[in-house]
Formats: C-alpha cells, structure tokens, sequence
C-alpha cells in the first residue's frame, strides 16, 4: 500500500516561518538589547506593527547605532501617520545633528501626514526649529511649500529663518515668489545680506 500524500497546505518551511514570525512584544523587547543586529531587526520587524509608533519614536532618543537610527527612521516614516509625525518632530530640537537631520528625512517622505503641523513649526519660538522646517520644505513634496516660504519671507523676525527660506526659495521658487523675495528685502532693508540673498535668488528663478 502507497505513502499517501499529505492534504495540509503549509509546507515545512512555512510553517517554520510561521513558528519564528516574532510578535510585538518579543519585538519590543528586542528593541532594548544590548546587540545592535537584535535591535535593528525589531526596528524593521516593527514597521509592521502601527502600535508600535512610540516605542520607536523613543527608541530614537537613545540609540547611538547608525545602522539602527536609520532603520528607526524608515520604519516612522514608513507609516506616515499622525502618530509617526508626533513622535519625530521633537526631534528638530535636538542637539545632535545627525538626529536632526534623520528626523528631517524622514518627515519629508510622508508630506501628507506632516504638512498640519508646518504652520505651527514656522511659528515656534525657537527660529532654529523654524530654519529647520524651511530645510524641511526644500524637499516636502507638497501644493503648499511655495504657500508656506512666503509666510516666512513676509512674517518672520529672524533675519537667518528669512535667509533660510531665500536659500530654498532659490532652488523650489517660480516668477510668481519673485514679488515676495522682493518684499522680504525692502522689510528687512536694514540687513544687507538679505538684499544680496534675494538678488541672487531671482536671477536664479529668471534664468532661462
């Protein structure tokens, strides 16, 4: 009499694979181990689990690790949630500027989720953490980045957030901004560098 063959669908290696598929607590625990490897493979493990926002976001805080950080970032920006965006925008005030501009990267790849908090970022007291957002919008593939560097050519104090949003107005702006560029030096006329900054960045939009 013949073997018979077995009728169950799941193969040996997916069963396997179904055996040692982590789930989100081994992984958050994972994400504190002393090894890197373990930690970087519970960052990408965890790009799956949407509950596990702020745990990332607090894994950021303290990682030293490159490979890890930027398995973090990619995971965060991976859901491009509210939550993600919560959880990576304090980051803008960190001292450390390889943070900084992780954080940066990763909220410009999720342009939907993080364009309600532009407006509050260009209004934070700290004209650092505005500079940072201009840089941010250089990239922040979104209908409003031409809205939100006029804001800041017309509104903002600081002579280094305006020269920051010059910077990117040069390289994202059209003959539309030129008005705006214009405005911004007779504002600050008293700063010579403005002036310059805007005379550059229009012969830069009118170049053919």
């Amino acid at each position: 009499m013949g073997l018979k063959q077995s009728t169950s669908k799941t193969g040996p290696n997916e069963a396997d694979r179904i055996a040692t598929t982590p789930d989100l607590h081994d992984l958050l625990v994972q994400l504190k181990s002393l090894d890197p490897a373990a930690r970087r493979r519970a960052a990408r493990h965890l790009a799956t689990f949407s509950q596990s926002v702020p745990a990332l976001g607090q894994a950021l805080l303290t990682e030293q690790d490159p490979s890890v950080r930027s398995t973090l970032f990619t995971s965060l920006a991976g859901f491009a949630t509210d939550e993600s965006v919560t959880a990576l925008v304090p980051l803008l005030r960190s001292e450390d500027a390889a943070l900084r501009n992780g954080a940066i990267e990763a909220l410009t790849g999720m342009p939907q989720a993080v364009a309600p908090t532009i407006g509050k970022l260009l209004r934070d007291p700290d004209p650092d953490v505005r500079i940072f957002t201009v840089n941010l919008l250089a990239d922040l593939r979104h209908d409003m980045v031409g809205q939100w560097l006029r804001q800041v050519l017309k509104e903002d104090a600081s002579v280094n957030v305006v020269a920051a949003a010059i910077e990117v107005m040069t390289e994202v702006g059209d003959t539309r901004d030129i008005p705006f560029l214009r405005a911004a030096a007779q504002r600050l006329l008293n700063e010579p560098f403005i002036g310059f900054a805007v005379a550059m960045a229009i012969e830069r939009i009118e170049a053919p």
